[in-house]
């Protein structure tokens, strides 16, 4: 029998390797396939309940913020000449299951990889600051193997461990400060899986998905940008806990309410161990906001849905940079 390290690690394999064969599959595919499909697909919004347009629109126009033309410079990609590589060949992927869709002559930039700036022209990313004017920032779901991969939680909330978890690298000063102050604190396992030697004191063992879903509350903290645990804590039955978020992704990080989607904690960490004895003692509110952040979290596993919302927010952009179908 695998153990639960093990079994984790095969099924993201697995997860991991359906993502690239289904994407390479769909590569061989004529695009002139896909561009006889897109004004269909983009006519299915018309068909659909008013309330639901207005949701979908809410959140095109929050990923895509462009509200003028703008005429972008002799630096943009052709769709024609946009190929899969394969150095960071989940970006390419998953942009290209939606530039498909678009005529061969439509120009655009995009910056694959954590960013954490904003462009000076109108650029296709995976993640932006969430504050200050972020507008040139396009969002598209990229690297979404990574990023949106969750599990089956298999434990009640009331049957997990009254502690709170967190492993992973700890590269960055933030992360770095997080184990300082966090990482003998009582009802804390939290410790760095790296082999940084300023880690070294804070050496824990990896704990697979599974593992830390053994505990009610689970930390989340950004790494280069986005923290890559916050989906999947959310699509579980514990109970998130992070700092007020810097940055965002497809996931609209900048939309989540602290006290109902996740519990926040302060930038210095000095009343985790006070929130962590809270929720202990008040588990109907915990489980509340574990349902209210599963009830977020569904609305990006939806697959049609989500080609339609990002076929419009292409869509959105070309007709906002003097390019059209």
């Amino acid at each position: 029998m695998l153990s639960p390290m093990k079994n984790g690690k095969n099924a993201y394999r697995a997860h991991k390797l359906k993502f690239y064969i289904t994407g390479l599959l769909g590569a061989l595919v004529p695009r002139i396939f896909f561009r006889r499909q897109v004004k269909s697909l983009l006519s299915e919004f018309s068909t659909l309940p008013a309330a639901e347009q207005k949701a979908i629109m809410a959140r095109v126009k929050y990923y895509n913020k462009l509200d003028k033309l703008t005429e972008l410079s002799s630096e943009a990609v052709s769709n024609k000449n946009f190929k899969i590589r394969t150095t960071k060949s989940t970006y390419h992927l998953d942009f290209y299951q939606v530039a498909r869709y678009f005529q061969e002559s439509s120009t655009y930039h995009y910056r694959f990889g954590d960013k954490t700036f904003v462009p000076d022209e109108p650029t296709f990313v995976k993640s932006r600051p969430i504050r200050g004017n972020n507008q040139n920032s396009v969002l598209l779901k990229l690297d979404s193997v990574r990023h949106f991969y969750t599990v089956n939680d298999p434990y009640h909330y009331k049957n997990k461990k009254d502690i709170l978890v967190w492993r992973g690298a700890a590269h960055q000063p933030h992360r770095q400060h997080f184990l300082a102050k966090c990482h003998g604190m009582d009802l804390c396992d939290v410790g760095a899986t790296d082999n940084k030697a300023e880690t070294a004191r804070y050496r824990k063992p990896f704990m697979s998905i599974e593992q830390q879903l053994g505990n009610k509350f689970i930390f989340s903290i950004e790494g280069n940008d986005v923290a890559t645990n916050l989906k999947w804590i959310m699509a579980s039955n514990s109970l998130c806990f992070m700092k007020q978020p810097i940055y965002e992704t497809w996931f609209m990080e900048g939309t989540l309410i602290p006290g109902h989607h996740y519990v926040e904690v302060s930038d210095d960490f000095s009343d985790l161990g006070q929130k962590i004895e809270y929720y202990i003692a008040h588990p109907e509110e915990a489980q509340e906001i574990i349902r209210n952040a599963n009830r977020y979290i569904a609305n990006f596993y939806n697959s049609q849905r989500e080609t339609l919302i990002a076929l419009i927010v292409f869509d959105r952009y070309l007709s906002y940079t003097q390019k059209s179908l």
